[in-house]
């Protein structure tokens, strides 16, 4: 793709987001704001036993979410295990314990990582009423916690926050599943595949014979995308040309990925009643947005493997810039789908996939994660802020005490520690290391080094990309990554809501000349001072074990 096509891809994506920014974040906002219950809402509400009408205390939320998804894993878990007996298996066995152990636990955590090669494991059955549908529920799941934390920070002294059961079903039903339907029309007629012929065996130009799966692609690639999940239909994923058959699905699929997580600033700041707050965390997440890209982008273009730059792992029908492109997108949304193959790109271009997740996917984030990580971060600076210039530290009329910062520094300590621990125990305890460096790395070396720490950067920051060189389908990996995955998703999760429990209490701090203004540029900017410092005093010496040494060598 030339410089001029790249330009062209890039503005049409911001025009794209710009004519739907206003329009979706307002609808969210009403979405997550009426009394109002459709029909088959108040019915479900009675099948389950729920009052729609009642608000939950934050331990009540989240009992609500931690239930839901843990009877979700084991149904999921349960449906690889009994492949063989469902209809639409396609001949395919059960998938191993482990192995389902680990998908069950990447699907409801909204990682959507994927050991194995989709289509030669799981059938019809599983990939529809398994993984579609939990493409859905984490989606809409990270959606109720995001606008929870919105309605602590909204609420004056307030013992609830919302109700968890109606988030989730609005979430589902009026946005994510009516999103997903115009979405996957859109793909097939761009050329995705929508189908259910099986194996498909055909005679190739050299007189070979070659295997050529089918499937219901389109539907579960459209949610894939809009609710940040990342797993593909097919091993190559939006590689492959029946899930991105060309040039304009490819933008299509990035606007997907973006769509949602730039317009819940908007529904933020309508919620919280002053918009200038939701264009100010906007601005914070698109500056590092461009930032990043511009720099993946440079170091993929300035690679050593020619003037053009490096295609090695990388799709001739899209070219340098529009793969760059995707992988900072999926990157920086916790999708995890992709386009080209990471494990391909420079060392310093792997780098910084690997930082844009290391950021804690806040710019802009997985659908409603990458909203409540920033504002988490914002109270963070706003503390700061406050005792630099020794007042009592508040954001949007919240005081923030011991117990909020507490709670927004556990929230921030969790992804790190998940990250290095299961890197330094892969590599420290000399049985897994035995197997890490004769069953796993492709690479010895620090590359290899480098694709068992973006595994676990991945798994815990609930993203699901992977440098491609590493088999994971181990017992370690399997495990390892399982636990890290549920813990990174979970854990935060129960900071976020504990910390929406403890702003919908308080009362709201009038403005005096004195208070620190969250919404002006200087806030922005040490918004995204302070986003950034995290990350690199936390993240630089093991990057420097790994792809900065690399890159240097």
């Amino acid at each position: 793709m030339g410089g001029w096509a790249t330009l062209a891809q890039v503005l049409s994506l911001l025009l794209l987001l710009a004519l739907v920014h206003r329009p979706l974040g307002d609808y969210m906002a009403r979405l997550y704001s009426s009394d109002q219950h459709l029909r088959i809402e108040r019915g479900f509400y009675r099948l389950i036993g729920v009052d729609g009408s009642s608000g939950q205390a934050w331990q009540s939320y989240l009992r609500g979410v931690l239930a839901f998804s843990g009877a979700s894993m084991l149904l999921l878990y349960v449906l690889q295990r009994v492949q063989p007996l469902l209809p639409g298996s396609l001949g395919l066995p059960a998938v191993p314990e482990a192995l389902s152990f680990n998908t069950a636990a990447s699907f409801v955590a909204n990682t959507n990582w994927q050991s194995y090669s989709p289509e030669a494991t799981m059938g019809y059955a599983v990939q529809m009423t398994g993984l579609a549908v939990q493409n859905f529920l984490s989606a809409a799941v990270g959606l109720a916690v995001a606008v929870a934390l919105i309605r602590g920070l909204a609420g004056r002294n307030c013992a609830t926050i919302g109700n968890f059961w109606v988030d989730l079903t609005r979430g589902v039903l009026r946005l994510l599943l009516p999103g997903a339907f115009l979405a996957a029309i859109v793909l097939m007629v761009g050329g995705v595949i929508q189908n259910f012929n099986g194996f498909s065996s055909v005679t190739t130009l050299l007189g070979g014979t070659a295997t050529i799966p089918g499937g219901p692609v389109a539907s579960q690639e459209a949610i894939k995308l809009l609710g940040t999940n990342g797993g593909g239909f097919f091993n190559a994923n939006s590689a492959h040309p029946f899930e991105n058959p060309g040039g304009w699905t490819n933008l299509v699929e990035i606007f997907l990925m973006l769509l949602i997580p730039f317009s819940l600033p908007r529904t933020f700041g309508t919620m919280v009643g002053d918009r200038r707050q939701g264009y100010a965390i906007l601005t914070a997440m698109a500056g590092i947005f461009t930032v990043s890209l511009a720099a993946m982008t440079a170091f993929e273009f300035g690679a050593a493997d020619g003037a053009a730059g490096s295609m090695e792992g990388k799709e001739q029908r899209f070219g340098i810039a529009a793969s760059t492109l995707f992988g900072s997108t999926s990157t920086l949304t916790s999708t995890g789908a992709v386009n080209a193959m990471h494990d391909s790109f420079s060392p310093l271009g792997g780098m910084m996939a690997m930082l844009n997740m290391m950021l804690g996917e806040v710019a802009p984030g997985g659908v409603g994660s990458g909203l409540y990580g920033m504002l988490i971060l914002a109270v963070v600076t706003s503390f700061v802020a406050g005792l630099l210039v020794g007042r009592t530290p508040e954001y949007l009329g919240k005081k923030i005490g011991p117990k909020e910062i507490k709670l927004a520094s556990l929230y921030i300590l969790t992804m790190p520690t998940l990250v290095l621990v299961g890197t330094a125990l892969s590599f420290a305890v000399p049985a897994i290391r035995a197997d890490i460096e004769g069953t796993s790395i492709l690479n010895t070396g620090l590359h290899g080094f480098s694709e068992v720490l973006y595994a676990f950067t991945s798994a815990a920051n609930n993203n699901g990309s992977a440098f491609a060189g590493l088999t994971a389908n181990t017992p370690w990996l399997n495990t390892a990554l399982g636990v890290a995955m549920l813990v990174g998703r979970f854990l935060p999760m129960i900071f976020v809501l504990a910390l929406a429990g403890a702003f919908a209490e308080q009362g709201k701090v009038p403005a005096t000349s004195g208070t620190l203004p969250t919404h002006r540029p200087q806030s922005v900017t040490l918004l995204c001072g302070v986003t950034v410092i995290v990350t690199a005093l936390t993240f630089f010496p093991v990057l420097a074990l790994g792809p900065l040494a690399e890159g240097l060598h």
